[in-house]
Formats: C-alpha cells, sequence, structure tokens
C-alpha cells in the first residue's frame, strides 16, 4: 500500500482523466457528467439511472456503483483495475454505460 497522500494523487488524475473522456462524448452518449466533491456522476435520463465512481482512501480503491452493482477497482502498476475482470477504470466504466444504454 502507499500512504494517503499518494493513492489520493493516482485517484484523483485517474478520475479527472475519465472524467475528460466522459466530457467530450457526452452530447452523443445519452448521458451527463457531474463531478463534485471528488466523485463522478454519470446520469442517464433513458433509462433513468445514475453511476457513482468515487475514491475510497481508507481501503485505496476506486468504487464504482452502477446497474445495481459495486465494482471495486485496485491501484496496481496499470492503473486502477478490478480485479475479476482485469479490466481498468476508463474501458470498464464505457462497458458499462454501453450496458445501461443498451438497455432501454
Amino acid at each position: 500500500m502507499i500512504d494517503e497522500v499518494e493513492f489520493r494523487k493516482a485517484a484523483d488524475a485517474a478520475i479527472e482523466e475519465l472524467t475528460q473522456e466522459l466530457y467530450a462524448s457526452e452530447d452523443e452518449g445519452g448521458y451527463e457528467v457531474e463531478s463534485q466533491g471528488g466523485a463522478l456522476y454519470v446520469i442517464f435520463e433513458k433509462p433513468a439511472g445514475k453511476f457513482v465512481i468515487t475514491p475510497n482512501a481508507p481501503v485505496q480503491q476506486i468504487w464504482i456503483s452502477a446497474r445495481n452493482t459495486s465494482f471495486k477497482l485496485d491501484l496496481t502498476t496499470d492503473g486502477f483495475v478490478l480485479a475479476k475482470t482485469a479490466e481498468t477504470l476508463s474501458p470498464l466504466v464505457h462497458r458499462l454505460i454501453e450496458a445501461h444504454l443498451s438497455y432501454s
């Protein structure tokens, strides 16, 4: 484990990079992006829904709440990774967005 300051820097950078990616495709993506207090929200009108992406410093993970499921990504040398699928933050979020939008 790294210290909390280093974790925060890594988490903030990863979430900021994801935020910029999502803002860039927001208009044609079918969702809105909001950032508040270190958390990132992806809000869907149709079908209605909200994803919440937040850093969790005590356990040094980024947590995603999406589609009635919680995803906990660990910090590795490859960035934040979901151990179960080996997906990194951005590809995982994009896959979840596509799955949510195709549900309508």
